[in-house]
Formats: C-alpha cells, structure tokens, sequence
C-alpha cells in the first residue's frame, strides 16, 4: 500500500509518499480501505519529535480515516453491527495517513448518512477528543457557559457546536476579527479576538462578573492564571494541548475559594474500551444531530495525499478554518 511516512523529524517537506506492507487486521480489530484521512495538531508534533508513538501503534502518522471495511475480526464486527464493505470513519492510534488502515472495531462508527468520505475522516479526533473532555471530564451542562480556546480549530469548531446543541452559552477565542465572525457564525453567541481584547476581562463583562464554568483550552502556559481568574464557582478548566508552554503560575487561592477543578487529558495513550465507550457516547447522542444537520463538519481544505506537506504548511500556518483533510 501506499502511505504518507516521516522521513526524519522536520519541516514539512520530510513528509513522503512510499509503501509499507499492507497491514493485517488482529483480534478485535478491522482493515478499512482509507478514502480520506483527517490532519491534526498531534500529527505535525510527531512529525517534529514532540510526540512519542504509543508502544504498539503504527509509525506512519494520522488519527482519523474514513472508508470502506475490508476485513476484520468476524466476532467482534458481528457483535458491532459491521459488516466488509460498510463505509465507517475511524480513531486510530497512528496509521491513518495510508490506503490501508487498521483500527479497533470499538472505535469504529458509522459514516452518518448522506456525509461523503472527506466529511466523515473530519470527525474521530476532534469529536472524541470534545466529547471525552468537555462533556464527560468537563461535565458541561445545559445553562452553563462554556469557553473555548481556538475557537476555528478543529477541535475548536466542534466543541462550540457540540456546547450549543447542548443547550450551553457558548464564548470562543480566536486570533482575528474575521475568525471571530466565523466562530459567531457556527453558534457562538460571544466571540473575543484575542490578539486585540483581554479574554479574561471580555469574559467577565459578558458573563456579568459571574465568569465561565467550562473552559476547554489548547493554549495553556500563562493561560492558565487568566482562565483561573474568569471561572465561576465550581468552575472546571480541561486542558488539552500545551501550545504556550508546559509551566504555569496562577493564583492557588483562588483555586481554593472558587472550588476549582484544574484538569487535563490526552487521547491517543488511552486503551481501546476506554475510546470504545466514547465512541459509543457519541452514536447515541451526537451522530443523530450530525444526521439532522444540528452539528455540521467544517471541512477548510483538502490535499491529495501526495501533498501531505503542503496540508501540514496550512495546518501550521493557522490560517485554517476548520479541518484539513487528505484524500486517497
């Protein structure tokens, strides 16, 4: 098969097309056909050598796929509802910039109806990665307000959709008046440009000196002490990425007098029924409202996969709106 391979740690441009043994499906797990594989954040820090490989995950890089079924482990698809030649979108730990993908049949859904193959590999990552986070960590609830920080990232377009169909108020960040727009656009009711405004003061003045009780945030470093200063009581502050840095400094009392909750995961290391019950979490609840259009995938752009390098210089330019998604 052909797979997209890091050639050595780098620029972009280390990216290759080459071929790999077709993968074999094991135990529990199916061999889906890829037609289109999702780009995330994680995927240029591996490409760097900031982001091990999990012990027993494919090298080759990428955490999303849709495509066809191949093959599998005939019980477990059985006991799943899939069948070879099902269309599925998939969370992998690694392997999903090929033609061929393995993945855990827990962590397989369905491609919601009338989605096309672009579509459905925008998913896995980003609406594991909120629901798990915002929803089951975050405990975010119907009346509550919400903040995200990046709000036209791809984890950022999902979680201010997935906040409002829940019922929350939702205040997104982002680095321009124009992503600001975009953020309002998809269903935020506040939007703050953060390279002009003070998000920590903006959010008090909208939240009335109340303050927010569920901040998802990629950024971290000297973030942390501002959001520590805008939450609400009880609030819950979920950490995801350390885009600004692994060190901060904060005011620990407020921490005590609020009753906050500072806490942080990361997907990919995590074993497969823990994803498994993510995953279906997410059919019951959310592939509904994609299949009604409550929830839509925002797809920026998409690259042929021998232009891996170019879809990796977008997703680093953050010029991005949404997803970036490869095509095979």
């Amino acid at each position: 098969m052909k797979a997209v391979e890091i050639s050595s740690y780098g620029l972009p441009e280390v990216l290759r097309l080459g071929e790999r043994p077709d993968p074999v499906a094991g135990a529990g797990e199916l061999l889906i056909r890829v037609a289109a594989s999702g780009i995330n954040r994680p995927d240029v820090l591996q490409r760097t050598g900031n982001y091990p490989v999990p012990p027993g995950a494919s090298d080759i890089p990428g955490l999303e796929v849709a495509g066809v079924v191949v093959s599998g482990d005939e019980q477990a698809m059985k006991a799943a509802g899939i069948k070879a030649g099902d269309r599925v979108c998939a969370l992998v730990a690694g392997g999903g910039y090929a033609e061929l993908c393995v993945a855990p049949v827990g962590q397989c859904l369905p491609v919601p109806a009338g989605f096309s193959d672009v579509e459905a590999a925008s998913l896995p990552e980003t609406f594991f990665t909120v629901w798990s986070n915002v929803f089951d960590r975050g405990r975010l609830q119907a009346g509550e307000t919400f903040m995200v920080q990046g709000g036209t990232s791809g984890i950022g377009v999902t979680a201010i959709q997935l906040a409002k169909a829940m019922g929350a108020t939702v205040i997104a960040t982002a680095g321009s008046d124009d992503k600001c727009e975009a953020c309002v656009k998809l269903g935020a009711d506040h939007a703050i440009n953060y390279k002009t405004k003070d998000f920590a003061e903006e959010v008090k003045s909208i939240t009335g000196g109340a303050g927010v009780n569920v901040i998802l945030d990629m950024v971290a470093g000297s973030y942390v002490a501002r959001e520590i200063g805008c939450m609400a009581e009880d609030g819950r502050l979920v950490i995801i990425a350390v885009q600004g840095g692994t060190k901060a400094e904060f005011n620990a009392g407020l921490v005590l007098r609020r009753r906050l909750l500072v806490t942080g995961s990361t997907l990919r290391p995590r074993p497969v029924a823990f994803k498994a019950a993510i995953a279906a979490s997410l059919k019951e609840k959310v592939w509904p409202l994609l299949e009604k259009g409550a929830v839509k995938p925002v797809i920026h752009s998409t690259f042929p996969a021998a232009e891996a390098a170019k879809a990796h210089e977008l997703m680093e330019s953050n010029q991005h709106i949404g997803k970036i998604v490869l095509t095979w």
